[in-house]
């Protein structure tokens, strides 16, 4: 297991642009752009890698509290592992502290699951992840559920939530920022115990 003093590298996964804003793909850019917000911080600009990068701390004072990286890629979804691994490597951050939370179809909307390693789920930004790292990362699961119909799933990740799902997204969104510092702070089991619903 890593080094205590290493820091956590959360990857919130979404493509860049107003355009993909308000998409079900762009939660994870939803999550960290609250994490940045609770934090008192600014995404800028990172100096290694196509990413929007914030520094700061997350968890109460004392030993809990870690040195974190948030991260939104800003090389479209599908391409997510270039710039994880770069700022992985700048920052010297150990793969079982980086945290990747992404929109998941197979889970209910709103339903989170939190876990360690695994397979990519057909989900593209994973895939890029895990090619690019291996798959002993950390993952925060939002789920999306699947298209209505006979939609194509990749039209439907691309769409905006609904006006019915928007209802509670701010809520969701909150859950899931919460669920990452859980997992930051207290671990895995503690942070699956109290958040995978």
């Amino acid at each position: 297991m890593s080094d205590d003093n290493a820091p956590w590298l959360i990857a919130g996964l979404g493509n860049p642009g107003p355009e993909y804003a308000m998409n079900r793909h762009n939660v994870g850019f939803m999550v960290a752009d609250l994490l940045a917000r609770r934090m008192g911080a600014k995404f800028k600009r990172a100096t290694k890698g196509q990413a929007q990068v914030v520094e700061g701390r997350i968890g109460p004072p004392g030993p809990a509290n870690r040195r974190v990286i948030l991260a939104k890629p800003m090389s479209y979804m599908n391409v997510s592992g270039g710039p994880v691994t770069a700022l992985r490597d700048f920052y010297k951050v150990p793969t079982d502290r980086i945290v990747a939370v992404h929109d998941e179809l197979d889970i209910d909307y709103g339903v989170l699951r939190l876990k360690l390693g695994g397979g990519d789920n057909g989900h593209n930004g994973l895939k890029s992840m895990t090619k690019a790292m291996g798959p002993d990362y950390h993952r925060v699961r939002f789920g999306i559920g699947r298209p209505p119909g006979r939609m194509q799933v990749a039209d439907f990740v691309l769409k905006d939530f609904s006006s019915t799902e928007r209802k509670e997204l701010d809520y969701f969104v909150d859950r899931a920022a919460d669920a990452v510092e859980a997992l930051v702070t207290e671990g895995l089991e503690r942070a699956q115990s109290s958040y995978n619903s």
